[in-house]
Parts: structure tokens; C-alpha cells; sequence
């Protein structure tokens, strides 16, 4: 009887050991799980390229990974307010990022504008003319049957930037009626690399990034509010490395990426964060 106790003692010992020693092994590896989640970024549909390849040299660099969900800046901004769990949002104007200020959603000590951008009206690769933007432009006569793809007025930066150039051009009124608004700047992109649409209105960066497309024509920098892209960290981050991403894309190795696809570089910081 006391041998089969002692058997049973000593199994329950070692049975006792091996939880113990796998509860050791599972907390001290739960700091590493934590610390191996990817970054995530919501960010201008504008971004695509350039902030794809700025991830992949952070990856290559770090081991890390950002994972970027690209939509309107409208759309990202009314998803992080809903919960969404993002650790960065990258907006393509200043509105929506002060709209996440206003909410709560952002820290306002890490927002920084990082990227400047131009606007420019499109046209498939194949239309050989140039146009210049001025009161006296016939755009309608350029459009022709067709329409001029630009993201929504309302709500997308690149359509309301759009909307503000042709107004202060005088060219609002001619062409309100004959606008494929779309949820955001690529999509107007690929309606006139597709041949669906004869001009669109997109960012100079865009115009970049597909081959199918031409500049037909730069809206003057006095059109429009200035294009600005602030970036910030959102209250709800708990992920470590977010900080560390934003602070890659603020460096040399990351801003040669933007620069290379056209946009210009700020990097300023909000006044008082």
C-alpha cells in the first residue's frame, strides 16, 4: 500500500512539474506573440505603391510585417471610429485626420504630416493632347461623350481637392453634370486607364503608378488646399512595433520610396504635439 502511494505521489509530482514548466514556457513566449503581430495600417488608396514598398524594406530590415488596408480616407477614418482595429491611419488630407482628432481616435502627440502631392487631370496613354487649366479651358469639349472620373466631392480628398480647383478655374458649373464620382482616387484611375472614362482627376503619384494613363494638364498649386498627408498613431494601439513603423517611415530608407513615386516630403510635426 505505501509503495502505491509513493508511485502515486511521484507520478502526481511529476505531473505537477510538466504543467508548471509548460505554463513557464507559455508566458514567458506571450511577450513574443505580442511583439511578432503585424502593424496595421489604414491608408490612402494614394499610398498603394510607394507605402507597399516602404513595408516591405521594414520587413526586410526588421522581421516585422505591416499589413495596409488601402480605401478613402472618408472610409478608413468612419471605420477606426467604428472600431476598427488599425494601429496607424495614413489620410490623404488633413480634414479627415482632424475629424479622427475631434473623435478621440488618434494620439495626437505622434501625428505628424509627412507627404505633399499634386493634382493632375488624366487621360489614356493613347490621347496625344495637352490641355491647359484655365477659366477659359473647354473641358467639356474635351470630355466629348464621356465623363470626368474623380473621386466622390464630398467626402474623397482627391475629389474634394478636385472640386475646389474647378471651382476657383471657373470650370465647376460646365462639368458638375458630367462626373463619374467614384469611392476613391484609383478607382477613377482605372475607369480612364480602362478607356471608360476619356479625363479623370487624380494625384500626380497616381498618374505615376500606371503606364496607362497620361498627364494631360497640372491644376495650378493655387487651385486647391494645399495636398497634405498626416499620419499618426490611433488610441487604441496596444502594438508595440506601431511606433517603431511610423518612426521607419519618417527615415531616409523610407522616404525615397515616396519621393520616387512623386510625392514631395514635409515632415512636420502638428503644432504643440
Amino acid at each position: 500500500m505505501d509503495l502505491m502511494k509513493r508511485a502515486f505521489d511521484t507520478g502526481t509530482g511529476f505531473l505537477r512539474s510538466v504543467l508548471i514548466a509548460a505554463a513557464v514556457l507559455l508566458s514567458a513566449s506571450l511577450p513574443m506573440v505580442a511583439q511578432e503581430r503585424s502593424v496595421v495600417v489604414f491608408a490612402a488608396a494614394s499610398l498603394k505603391n510607394s507605402l507597399d514598398n516602404a513595408a516591405g524594406a521594414w520587413q526586410r530590415e526588421t522581421g516585422k510585417k505591416a499589413v495596409i488596408s488601402y480605401a478613402g480616407s472618408n472610409v478608413l477614418a468612419k471605420q477606426i471610429e467604428a472600431g476598427a482595429p488599425a494601429d496607424l491611419f495614413f489620410s490623404a488630407d488633413l480634414d479627415w485626420m482632424d475629424y479622427a482628432a475631434s473623435k478621440n481616435l488618434i494620439e495626437p502627440r505622434s501625428r505628424i504630416t509627412l507627404l505633399g502631392n499634386a493634382l493632375v487631370l488624366v487621360a489614356p496613354k493613347d490621347d496625344a493632347r495637352d490641355l491647359t487649366l484655365g477659366p477659359n479651358a473647354d473641358l467639356v469639349g474635351a470630355l466629348k461623350d464621356g465623363r470626368l472620373a474623380m473621386g466622390q466631392v464630398e467626402a474623397v480628398p482627391a475629389g474634394k481637392y478636385g472640386k475646389a480647383a474647378l471651382e476657383k478655374l471657373g470650370l465647376w458649373d460646365s462639368v458638375k453634370d458630367r462626373i463619374a464620382q467614384v469611392d476613391n482616387v484609383r478607382a477613377a484611375l482605372v475607369l480612364v486607364a480602362r478607356g471608360e472614362a476619356p479625363l479623370g482627376i487624380v494625384y500626380r503619384t497616381d498618374a505615376a503608378s500606371d503606364p496607362s494613363v497620361r498627364i494631360v494638364a497640372t491644376f495650378p498649386e493655387g487651385s486647391h488646399p494645399p495636398i497634405a498627408y498626416p499620419i499618426a498613431l490611433t488610441k487604441a494601439s496596444t502594438n508595440p512595433d506601431a511606433r517603431g513603423f511610423l518612426d521607419f517611415l519618417r527615415s531616409a530608407k523610407a522616404k525615397r520610396f515616396f519621393e520616387q513615386q512623386g510625392f514631395s516630403i514635409i515632415d512636420k510635426p502638428v503644432s504643440g504635439s
